[in-house]
């Protein structure tokens, strides 16, 4: 099995030790969906000894088949069978949507050990390899490869991509929720749907939640509520699928209503007036991320306090949405929240809070905290102290007590999460665009991880504390500058992932980046060192080494997105994505800085007019409300490309695309045998510039400074190295005796 792809090819080399699948194998199981078994019945013989053959194998087989269950459904459900000579039936699609081809092995390796090896065709990446492990306890589905079939191969018409012929055009959900555990929940969903055809539709829906009922236009359908497939990005999400089927295939164009009534315990308390609201993207019936408007109403117990996506509107009678009971019912509150414009999902987070307010220009900022922490929130270690005993004359007093400062009241501390949301919002609208929606909620949730949603923010418990309180834990500074990094982290996905999204988790790496790298914008203007500190622990992190001595930048490129994840790099996917991805972007500000040469070479100096910040600002008003791919966003960028940074004249940033973002290079660069020419009004330089441990495709734009006197560094400009060396010839200042290679560090590289 061969991947095209250089990328897959060291994935593959990652977990197998080879960058070509090259595996013989004992024994198989097999299951498809076309007429394999008839072009394999020539060579198959009958077993010596059937039954015990039988025996050996048949528990093995239903266990396995139920993997492949959902697939081959949709098979024999969206597809018209035709027979082929005396072979079982075949599966061919409907006229339009191309060939319907699906195969599963799982191979006894001789060398490797038990393995899969799929194609399925309608996959957005048909092929792929991978295997089961667990380590330490903890157990991983490695992707070994994942990839299309090479252009003008024989199965590339039926390995084209399609669009989603299915689209959710809005949702109407009434939500019961009754703390601490249960939520139940009525959603109609009114679906468009382009060719037709099908007779069966997959949504994710929590396994947490049970499926009572679904219904189309009234009618009830049969459905199938099933865990997620092994190995899939869904199972590694933790989320569940049902299959929907209707009686007769879906007709073109036709529109749909389709009604699911569920419920089930997706809420835990998590003490001190917090809930953890669980399968927060599947508390609803979807089918992944898109675009959607929302009509959503909670029906909740009095003392809590409810916050959703969208934006909080008065009840309408009970009459207007079929199903709802009247507004007023004793002992519970009722709300409603519609959104503004489509979002890709919806959700929403419940606590006895106490809420704070702030404003950003016209936008109102609140956050919602609790009195109290989490059960699980770690008590600060206690003081010695000795407190003397005015009783006791002499002295002798009594023992040392240990005092333990009381817990963290993260109520306290709401009005100052509101005041710095704002801030944030403020200056991201300046840089960006104006903020999306009316309203931002900053809502207290127990852990230390934070999400942030349309117009909802699920922020970390840790990010109501105060620095004194950070200090209380012994949090190492990066973890204390972490912590209260999520605020604005979370803010920046308002626009980078809420408002654009990614195409697939190729290019998911993007958003969470790029938020990263936004709130570290506002770090680096307020404190500089702490920005260093957050940017050298990124790079000296891709430098950690595994037990089998692995490098962590060795998990793959950022395109690999949650395949990072594995049992030899557990952590990859944070790792690679927000470190890696944050110094790709800080890659790009900066170079396009040093392409304008104009101004401040200071990075402090961040403000709405620099070229980073208005191609961010192009993207926004380019693809708000669209899906958008690693490709998409270079374009942006390389329509203001200056001459400077022009790869062999070409306005592409083709070579950053390939080695830098689908790449895992960290080089080492050094100036060799440079010297300096005096000329009337200039000193001019020259030399050779070295990239070491690097690929020898590599290349990388790379910033010298001249130093003259006692003043700053003064920009030369940038040098390609394409491959280990480039030579370069530049003209510095009169005086000139000493240049510097990329003093700010603006590439990401390793140090001596």
């Amino acid at each position: 099995m061969t991947s095209p792809d250089r990328a897959e090819r060291a994935s593959m080399a990652l977990f197998t030790g080879m960058a070509i699948l090259e595996e013989q194998f004992a024994t198989a199981y097999f299951r498809f969906n076309d007429d394999s078994y008839a072009e394999l019945q020539p060579s198959l013989r009958p077993a010596d000894h059937a039954e015990e053959f039988i025996s050996q194998w048949n528990a093995s087989a239903l266990n396995l088949a139920e993997s492949d269950a959902l697939r081959l459904l949709l098979s024999f459900a969206n597809f018209l069978p035709v027979t082929k000579s005396e072979s079982l039936p075949l599966v061919t699609a409907p006229p339009g949507t191309g060939v319907d081809r699906m195969l599963h092995a799982r191979l006894q390796g001789r060398t490797l050990g038990i393995f899969d090896v799929y194609f399925d065709s309608a996959a957005s990446e048909p092929l792929w390899a991978g295997q089961t492990r667990t380590i330490e306890g903890g157990a991983f589905y490695d992707v070994w490869t994942s990839f299309s079939p090479p252009s003008g191969s024989k199965t590339e018409k039926e390995a084209e991509q399609k669009t989603d012929d299915i689209t959710i055009v809005r949702y109407e959900i009434r939500a019961d929720v009754k703390p601490p555990t249960v939520l139940n929940g009525d959603a109609r969903l009114q679906v468009s749907t382009g060719r037709g055809g099908e007779r069966a539709l997959l949504f994710e829906l929590s396994r947490f939640l049970q499926l009572k009922t679904v219904e189309s236009n009234g009618r009830p359908l049969e459905f199938v509520h099933n865990q997620a497939l092994e190995g899939s990005q869904l199972s590694r999400r933790g989320n569940d699928l049902v299959a929907v089927i209707f009686p007769e295939p879906i007709k073109p164009g036709q529109k749909l209503e389709l009604r699911f009534v569920y419920g089930g315990d997706v809420l835990s308390e998590a003490g001190g007036g917090l809930l953890y609201v669980g399968a927060r993207g599947t508390w609803y019936p979807n089918r992944g991320l898109a675009m959607s408007n929302f009509d959503l109403e909670f029906h909740y117990p009095l003392g809590w306090t409810l916050v959703a996506t969208g934006k909080r509107v008065p009840l309408i009678p009970s009459s207007a949405l079929p199903g709802n009971r009247p507004a007023e019912v004793q002992g519970e509150q009722v709300a409603r929240w519609i959104s503004q414009r489509p979002l890709p999902l919806a959700g929403f987070n419940l606590g006895r809070y106490v809420r704070a307010a702030a404003h950003a220009g016209e936008v109102t900022v609140e956050s919602y905290a609790t009195a109290g922490m989490e059960h699980n929130f770690p008590r600060a270690p206690g003081e010695v102290v000795s407190v003397p005993d005015i009783r006791k004359p002499g002295p002798f007093g009594e023992p040392p007590l240990v005092v333990t400062p009381p817990p963290p009241s993260p109520a306290r501390n709401a009005q100052s999460v509101a005041d710095r949301s704002a801030r944030a919002v403020d200056v991201f609208s300046r840089y960006f665009g104006p903020y999306p929606y009316d309203a931002l909620a900053m809502t207290q949730m127990p852990g230390k991880s934070s999400q942030g949603w349309p117009g909802l923010v699920f922020l970390s418990s840790y990010a109501f504390l105060t620095p004194d309180q950070k200090k209380q834990l012994h949090l190492s500074p990066v973890e204390t500058i972490f912590s209260g990094q999520a605020l604005a982290h979370e803010i920046a996905h308002q626009w980078w992932g809420d408002l654009l999204t990614w195409r697939s988790y190729r290019d998911q790496w993007m958003f969470e980046a790029l938020a990263n790298y936004c709130a570290l914008m506002l770090m680096e203007s307020e404190s500089p060192s702490e920005f260093r500190m957050v940017m050298d622990r990124y790079r000296d992190d891709l430098l950690e080494k595994n037990k089998n001595g692995e490098l962590l930048k060795d998990a793959g490129p950022v395109t690999l997105g949650l395949r990072l994840s594995s049992s030899h790099f557990p952590n990859g996917y944070e790792a690679i994505s927000y470190g890696r991805g944050t110094w790709l972007f800080h890659m790009l500000r900066c170079m396009l800085r040093d392409g304008e040469a104009k101004g401040s070479r200071d990075l402090r100096s961040a403000n709405e007019n620099e070229p980073f910040i208005r191609s961010l600002r192009k993207l926004r008003d380019r693809y708000e409300g669209k899906v958008i791919t690693s490709g998409d966003l270079l374009r942006v960028f390389e329509e203001d490309l200056p001459p400077a940074l022009r790869f062999e004249g070409k306005k592409s940033l083709s070579w950053f695309l390939e080695g830098w973002i689908n790449g895992t290079a960290l080089p080492r660069f050094e100036l060799l045998g440079v010297k300096y020419l005096p000329q009337s009004n200039a000193t001019v330089v020259s030399g050779t510039l070295l990239q070491k441990e690097a690929p020898e495709s590599l290349v990388t734009s790379v910033p010298l400074y001249a130093v003259v006197g006692g003043k700053a560094p003064v920009l030369l400009g940038r040098v390609f190295v394409d491959g280990p060396e480039a030579n370069f010839r530049l003209t510095a200042p009169v005086g000139t005796r000493k240049i510097l290679l990329d003093p700010y560090q603006t590439v990401m590289a390793r140090r001596h």
